[in-house]
């Protein structure tokens, strides 16, 4: 069975951000470590939004980058739970 290029377009581009976000992750932790520049966690939040977020949550468990923060864990859950509804929406309300 073969898959709608729509679908496939999506998966191509959520396993982009989410590269590109693991990549941030792994590159944020290493300048906390070093002391060097950070990257700003509102940077962060914004490749999770664009739909970076599996990578985020899968970076966040592996690296244990950023897990510790509450608030940042919170927003990053939402931002998830917010594509999944959307998704949702869009699959089934048809």
């Amino acid at each position: 069975m073969e898959l709608p290029l729509s679908i496939t377009l999506a998966a191509a581009y959520y396993s982009a951000l989410s590269l590109l976000c693991a990549a941030l992750f792994a590159f944020d932790k290493h300048a906390a470590q070093t002391r060097a520049r950070r990257i700003p966690e509102a940077t962060l939040h914004t490749v999770e939004l664009l739909g970076g977020w599996p990578g985020a949550l899968l970076a966040m468990r592996v690296l244990r980058h950023k897990s510790a923060k509450p608030r940042y864990r919170v927003i990053t859950v939402l931002i998830a739970l917010g594509h999944v509804a959307v998704w949702v929406i869009l699959l089934f309300a048809t």
